[in-house]
């Protein structure tokens, strides 16, 4: 009965020698690449929201409340999305750059190439994971200011103080006609002729 035995197999050629070397010099700096990427990448997209939102490119009207409701709730919405997607980016970016804040179980130590190599790939995986959360926050907030620039404004009830001889006046307008406005106030509603009036003053509320 024959048994198989090992030998030594014929000695390897110059290329592939070259070629085990440079893949060898790429597994063990590896990780450090990747978390250079990871830092450059993070700098790079914080300065572009930092641009972007702080010098004003991204910037809506000042007072949201202004805006019809359905819009101004939807200008809410996509804020909201957006910060969730920049808190989630900013984390992730953070895993790649600095790994898992965890401690290695003196149990499962693995070799230094293996545990650096699965390192490397859960990083390089963080990165695309915050590049593309960062790009969709970048968005949503320009989304966001769109609907704030282009909402239409909510509808406001004026309000007008009509001092005339008899008294003043002070009510919301409800109607108007060839020289005279109907004003709703706390004492019902009422008719007054602009001829007879003393002056007329617009107030945001009537006492």
């Amino acid at each position: 009965m024959s048994e198989d035995v090992l030998r030594a197999g014929p000695p390897a050629a110059l290329d592939e020698l070259r070629r085990a070397q440079e893949r060898h010099r790429l597994l063990a700096s590896e990780l450090d690449r990747v978390r250079g990427a990871a830092l450059a990448w993070r700098n790079g997209l914080g300065a572009l929201l930092a641009g972007l939102v702080g010098f004003g490119l991204l910037k809506g009207r000042n007072d949201v409340s202004a805006a019809a409701v359905p819009y101004a709730i939807a200008a809410g919405v996509f804020l909201l999305a957006a910060l969730a997607c920049g808190v989630c980016a900013a984390l992730y970016l953070l895993r790649a750059a600095h790994g898992k804040p965890a401690v290695v179980d003196a149990d499962a130590v693995q070799v230094r190439e293996i545990a650096d190599h699965e390192e490397a790939l859960g990083a390089a995986q963080a990165l695309r994971k915050g590049i593309g959360l960062t790009l969709v926050c970048t968005v949503l907030l320009g989304v966001a200011v769109g609907v704030t620039w282009y909402a239409p404004t909510r509808d406001t009830q004026l309000n007008l103080r009509v001092s005339t001889a008899a008294g003043t006046v002070c009510g919301t307008v409800q109607a108007q006609a060839r020289g005279s406005v109907t004003l709703k106030g706390k004492d019902g509603v009422r008719q007054v002729a602009l001829a007879e009036a003393v002056a007329v003053q617009p107030v945001e509320s009537c006492p």
